[in-house]
């Protein structure tokens, strides 16, 4: 049986809840659900720096054809994108979430202007194809949930469209899988700072998540898993921030650091 992640002091320093689902929204891999269809999947998806979420869907497939032939123009829709752990876990899917609202072609004279917008965020080559085999797919967005941990949570689309993806999205997997294959011992300190009272001593501590506030581990049970936060020190706001930030989590983990 899976338990939710543990709370504890740790999880007040966390990303928000709008700023979670921006940073699921914004990896690959999303599917429509609409009346006829069923999980469609889609080329790409993105939410823009406008607030613009685009969909690029082929000309000739299930989801084009069901928008184009909408009695009203526009086609009512869910589409849900799912978030995958970067290493191997019994349990992969870490968090989902649920964009609802209306679909629309982009007009013609406008597909130019948004596949500028769409590559900025997403740079993608199907995007190339635009009119020539793939369709831009506009959503005006009703509503929003995401669900993580066991729980859903919702949201409004102001708040979602006005929170950023997390700021270590694009190095996020690199960082775990490298900490995964190459550095047990660093996950082992980690383990140092979790309470004594969540760990059985068969557990397995695995890399689960990195944002701006810190990592989050699974620990593997023989049955079931639990996720823990451990947070930096503070949030940081990009990528070149990191290193110092695990240093001083790590230097805390040991007690200490020679020179600080």
């Amino acid at each position: 049986m899976t338990r939710p992640s543990h709370q504890t002091a740790s999880d007040a320093l966390r990303p928000t809840i709008a700023q979670r689902a921006r940073t699921v929204a914004a990896r690959p891999g999303a599917a429509v659900r609409a009346g006829g269809l069923d999980g469609c999947r889609v080329l790409a998806h993105a939410v823009t720096a406008d607030g613009d979420v685009l969909l690029v869907v082929p000309t000739d497939g299930e989801v084009a054809g069901t928008v184009r032939h909408a009695p009203d123009g526009d086609l009512a829709a869910l589409v849900m994108v799912t978030d995958h752990a970067p290493v191997r876990l019994r349990d992969p899917v870490r968090a989902q979430v649920w964009l609802s609202g209306w679909l629309t072609p982009v007009e013609a004279g406008e597909e130019r202007a948004a596949a500028v917008a769409f590559a900025e965020v997403a740079p993608v080559g199907d995007l190339l194809d635009v009119g020539r085999g793939t369709t831009l797919l506009r959503m005006d967005l009703a509503e929003l949930a995401l669900g993580e941990d066991g729980s859903v949570a919702e949201l409004t689309p102001e708040a979602f469209l006005a929170a950023d993806p997390d700021p270590l999205v694009e190095v996020e997997a690199a960082v775990l899988q490298h900490m995964d294959a190459e550095h047990r011992a660093e996950l082992a300190l980690l383990r140092s700072r979790m309470p004594a009272s969540l760990l059985g001593a068969s557990d397995e501590v695995r890399p689960l998540g990195l944002d701006r506030c810190g990592f989050r581990l699974r620990m593997e049970q023989p049955r079931g898993h639990q996720d823990v936060r451990v947070p930096f020190a503070s949030p940081v706001s990009d990528a070149e921030q990191l290193a110092s930030a695990v240093h001083r989590l790590l230097c805390a983990a040991r007690g200490g650091c020679p020179g600080h």
